[in-house]
């Protein structure tokens, strides 16, 4: 594969290559928990027990770091496993965190009550609005710009060019989740950020068939230190993807570029539909030009994505009848299959952050938009509002 290569290729070839011995087109899965050696510190490759290293999840972190246009890949038990191994090498008790205020609930729910018991303060703060995240930072003490755009679930846009340069003047590390977008629509690394951190669970496997999680790490002196800790971090503590959790990745990825596009387009045809009916109180997607970071996301993004939520007019009582009637749009948790999901955040992803600054309105549904007929889901959700 050439240097140069465009995306779609990347997704396709990067770490693939056909097996030498049998000529196989698809890379062998690994299934091995450890390695013969040629005498004591032989390694074949490298390789010696498989929470070190294995060939199947090798080739998993030269794709992702190949999607991301990064250094180097770190393949994760889970999203959160990624999270974890990361802020435990670079923070230590009496830093500060500053996070946005609308994230994930279980990134808030790591950094308030795992990290806070440890003794990481955090603080949050909309990452949309530069000014308040400049007056955020503590000068010294905070030590990581966790941001996350599209955010979940209130689709704020944050501007990662503009937040990764103040977060370099204050010596920050600046991080941004870019589970939401993937790399096919969105390249943080390129837009001045140090790491990527993804749910690969989510629109890099794509099928609602696996669990797991990454970090890309950009170029540079510094950050090649900062992977080769935290890839000791991950050694050491042993959260590492399996080799068939790393196949399914690897799989997934491969039709990342055509799912997004499909993603997209239906989501957008969705949101419009949606915009214009008396029974929603707010759309919230960066596709439409009302929303607020419209502009920034289509800088900064290739295309707008296959996530939105929704804010009915009868709010909580509303929302929960909407939720529980769609019938394409199937209630679970996650996001990012072919298949669509509706979630009720507030009891489902983000109960864990009630009563916080991060608590999600009780009126708002998220919607993760799969690539079925687009026609078949606007009907699903026609038929769902008429019966509201």
């Amino acid at each position: 594969m050439h240097d140069d290569a465009r995306f779609d290729t990347r997704a396709i070839h990067a770490g693939q290559a056909f097996d030498p011995t049998t000529g196989a087109v698809i890379p062998p899965i690994y299934q091995t928990s450890t390695y013969v050696q040629d005498g004591i510190g032989g390694l074949r490759g490298g390789y010696e027990y498989s929470r070190g290293g294995n060939p199947t999840r090798t080739a998993l972190e030269t794709q992702l770091a190949a999607l991301e246009g990064g250094a180097h890949g770190l393949s994760f038990a889970s999203g959160l496993a990624a999270e974890d191994a990361l802020l435990r090498t670079v923070v230590k008790p009496g830093d500060h965190v500053l996070i946005g205020n609308d994230v994930y609930g279980g990134t808030h729910r790591l950094i308030r009550r795992i990290f806070g018991d440890w003794g990481v303060r955090h603080s949050t703060v909309d990452t949309s609005d530069v000014d308040a995240v400049r007056a955020a930072i503590e000068p010294g003490a905070t030590k990581v710009l966790w941001i996350e755009t599209p955010s979940n679930p209130l689709m704020k846009i944050s501007d990662v060019t503009a937040l990764a340069e103040l977060g370099h003047e204050a010596g920050l590390l600046v991080v941004v989740d870019n589970t939401f977008a993937s790399p096919a629509l969105q390249q943080p690394l390129a837009l001045g950020a140090d790491v990527v951190v993804h749910s690969t669970t989510k629109y890099l496997g794509g099928h609602s068939d696996v669990v797991g999680g990454a970090l890309v790490f950009g170029a540079g002196e510094g950050l090649d230190e900062v992977h080769e800790r935290v890839q000791f971090t991950q050694f050491a503590a042993g959260a590492v993807s399996g080799p068939f959790d790393a196949f399914l990745t690897s799989r997934g990825i491969k039709t990342l570029g055509v799912r997004m596009q499909r993603h997209s387009q239906n989501a957008l045809a969705i949101a419009r539909r949606l915009d214009e009916h008396a029974a929603i109180e707010r759309v919230y997607y960066p596709g439409l030009e009302s929303h607020p970071g419209h502009e920034l996301a289509g800088r900064q993004m290739s295309g707008f994505g296959g996530m939105l939520s929704i804010s009915l007019v009868g709010g909580g009582a509303a929302a929960r009848r909407f939720a529980e009637s769609t019938e394409l749009f199937q209630l679970a948790e996650s996001l990012g299959g072919v298949e669509s999901l509706v979630n009720y955040p507030s009891e489902m992803t983000h109960a864990s952050v009630k009563g916080t600054e991060a608590e999600v309105p009780e009126s708002v549904v998220r919607l993760s938009v799969g690539i079925e007929d687009v026609d078949d889901l606007l009907a699903d959700i026609d038929q769902t509002l008429g019966r509201l």
